[in-house]
């Protein structure tokens, strides 16, 4: 395996010496507006990591970036989904404005669903539209460089699963610099076997994560904004370190349900850990860390199949709280307390104000706000609602023989129907498209989600329902129509 001049001890002294004398007069100017690393995670659960309880997953280097910064235990993606959750926090606008709910296919038309649904979800959105202002065409202005590396998924597959397109890729949205790369994850094997490795401690070598590094010790004479958008924890949901796979054989006790994929995963997920951990690693060796906001989070909840989202209920792909709230991790030395905590809601369409508002700079008409208050322990607006709109059905394959209930801990996929949710303080309300439904629940009591108060509290119910029905018809949401209703393409 090749070795990375960053996790050679006896080389990091002479980096730090040379990074230093060659740029302290870049650095000591561009302190006032840090650097950001925003780090983005796939598929996530809220309860997968160390810092945030979990019995037996190991995260060493996501636990000392928290210990080092702010948990915020009530982080939100902005959609169940991939491809909807991160045009959503690259545009600081909610899916249901920007009219993107659902992921990019390679093709238009409509959803292909297998079974017979009630309703017909609208019609696919391939690409974010290039109108739109992303956060990286916003810190450009600002005077950033900005880079991005590894998972896209906004724009219509191109040459394949994944593929970036030339028009609507990273390159198109503001980033100076993109790099398209699979790295080690199971996306890259048919091309890149990957052998077993046994030796402990050893992992594979993935290019994704080297670039993002070598991009990280750089010198450069203006602040950055780098994106290092993992493919993990996705699937395919395989890992060559047999060492880790015994070692987890041995920790997760025996009767679990799904136990052999729980295994494999919490193996995975270490892998996820490492590559963090070589990331901040790399920003130590730059000397920039003091100097560099870096911001960790997931852009949905976890797969049902192979994680426990307990406490909460549901998995990626719905509304519930496992669907959506996720680990989100600030550091930002001298800015942030160390080991502080956080229960304010935020969510991933505030990560453009924020970002903006770090740099300097101010930015209209975006549905989120900037949480550096949040960061400080201030709390958010008492008037502020946090909004979601998914107005799709899933799966498409296999929804006819899905689990028709969403419960916790399920281990399976759920029939997901086109719903939306709206949460204001510690009430979370959710609509359901079908039958015109609601349901209410008390996250502060009852973050699983058990007791519905849709019918006990009758007049705060219908309060936040005209609400969220307000807010939806003022972004022009997209909905789900009766069959046999013409929609446009």
């Amino acid at each position: 395996m090749m070795q990375r001049r960053w996790e050679k001890p006896g080389q990091l002294l002479l980096v730090l010496m040379l990074l230093v004398t060659g740029s302290t007069r870049c650095f000591a100017e561009a302190a006032d507006r840090p650097n950001i690393l925003f780090i983005l995670a796939d598929d996530l659960a809220w309860a997968d990591l160390g810092c945030y309880g979990h019995p037996w997953h190991q995260t060493p280097n996501l636990d000392r970036l928290a210990s080092q910064g702010i948990r915020l235990n009530h982080g939100y993606a902005s959609a169940p989904i991939c491809s909807a959750s991160r045009a959503s926090l690259l545009t600081g606008k909610t899916t249901a404005r920007l009219g993107f709910e659902f992921v990019t296919k390679d093709q238009p038309g409509f959803q292909k669903i297998e079974g017979k649904t009630m309703l017909q979800a609208p019609p696919l959105t391939l690409n974010l539209p290039l109108e739109e202002t992303s956060i990286a065409e916003h810190l450009s202005g600002l005077g950033y460089e900005t880079a991005f590396f590894g998972k896209w998924h906004l724009n219509q597959h191109h040459g394949g699963y994944l593929g970036w397109s030339p028009t609507h890729g990273p390159a198109a949205q503001g980033f100076e610099i993109a790099v398209e790369d699979f790295g080690a994850h199971p996306y890259s094997w048919k091309r890149s076997p990957v052998g077993s490795i046994e030796r402990e401690g050893e992992y594979a070598s993935d290019s994704m994560i080297d670039q993002v590094c070598d991009y990280l010790v750089e010198k450069r004479d203006r602040p950055f904004f780098a994106m290092a958008s993992s493919f993990y924890v996705h699937t395919p949901v395989k890992t060559p370190c047999k060492w880790l796979v015994d070692r987890f054989d041995r920790v997760i006790p025996q009767g679990l349900p799904n136990r052999d994929r729980r295994v494999i995963y919490a193996a995975f997920l270490q892998t996820l850990d490492h590559h963090v951990g070589q990331m901040l690693d790399a920003l130590d060796a730059s000397g920039q860390a003091d100097q560099t906001l870096v911001v960790f989070m997931s852009d949905n909840g976890g797969h049902p199949e192979y994680v426990s989202n307990a406490p909460l209920r549901g998995s990626k792909w719905n509304l519930y709280e496992g669907g959506i709230r996720v680990p989100m991790i600030a550091r930002w030395p001298g800015n942030i307390d160390a080991g502080s905590e956080s229960d304010v809601p935020v969510v991933g369409y505030d990560l453009l104000p924020t970002f903006v508002d770090v740099a300097g700079g101010t930015v209209d008409h975006v549905d989120g706000a900037s949480i550096r208050g949040v960061f400080k322990g201030e709390s958010q607006r008492a008037d502020r609602s946090l909004v979601w709109h998914f107005p799709y059905y899933h799966p498409e394959r296999g929804y006819k023989d899905a689990k028709q209930s969403i419960g916790i801990d399920d281990f399976c996929v759920s029939q997901t129907r086109p719903q939306s949710a709206l949460r204001r303080d510690q009430y979370k309300l959710l609509w359901f498209a079908e039958d015109d439904r609601v349901e209410l629940y008390d996250l502060k009591s009852d973050p699983g989600e058990q007791h519905d108060l849709s019918q006990s509290s009758v007049e705060l119910a219908e309060t936040l329902r005209r609400e969220l029905q307000r807010k939806l018809k003022s972004m022009k949401a997209r909905m789900a129509t009766r069959r046999g209703r013409k929609v446009a393409e």
